[in-house]
């Protein structure tokens, strides 16, 4: 992608440094993504040369997705539900154990405009980091806007906390 659309560019660049602290470290990324429906791996696959450090993406927007594909179990998916942390911590472990990658994300939200609750209102976010080796980093984070920008918010956070995660474990 030579010339993204302004609109894209902060994901752009952000997915630009995420491929280029990969490949330096030699270091391969799966993504598990729920709310953002496969944008985060269409972020880091605008990137030339993104096959060196990109293994894989999984699209798991249904419950049954998130199990068949990744192993959430169906226990977890009850008591927890959909977006929590529980669920994107047992996404990304899913999506390391499921691919040749050494460092994976995984995403859940309630993007909108419906599917808040007092407790988990839209725009509410839970995301997940995990190396191998390494413990599970999980952050609960709150976006405003419309579902777009939820969404977008969302891919920035993800694409932020890998290059926070390589900074810190290498």
């Amino acid at each position: 992608m030579s010339s993204p659309n302004p609109a894209q560019q902060n994901l752009y660049e952000l997915a630009t440094q995420v491929g280029s602290t990969l490949h330096a470290r030699k270091r391969i990324l799966a993504v598990a993504e729920s709310c953002t429906g496969g944008w985060i791996a269409k972020s880091v696959t605008d990137i030339a040369g993104s096959s060196g450090w990109f293994d894989r993406g999984f699209v798991t927007y249904s419950n049954v997705a998130k199990t068949e594909l990744l192993g959430v179990r169906e226990a977890t998916l009850a008591r927890h539900g959909a977006v929590s942390a529980e669920v994107v911590a047992a996404m990304v472990t899913g999506a390391l154990e499921r691919s040749r990658a050494d460092i994976a994300l995984a995403v859940s939200g309630v993007a909108g405009p419906d599917g808040g609750t007092a407790d988990k209102p839209v725009g509410t976010v839970y995301l997940a980091w995990a190396s191998r080796g390494d413990p599970t980093h999980i952050v609960r984070q709150h976006f405003d806007g419309d579902r777009d920008a939820v969404r977008r918010a969302t891919v920035a956070a993800a694409l932020q906390g890998i290059l926070d995660v390589l900074a810190h474990r290498g």
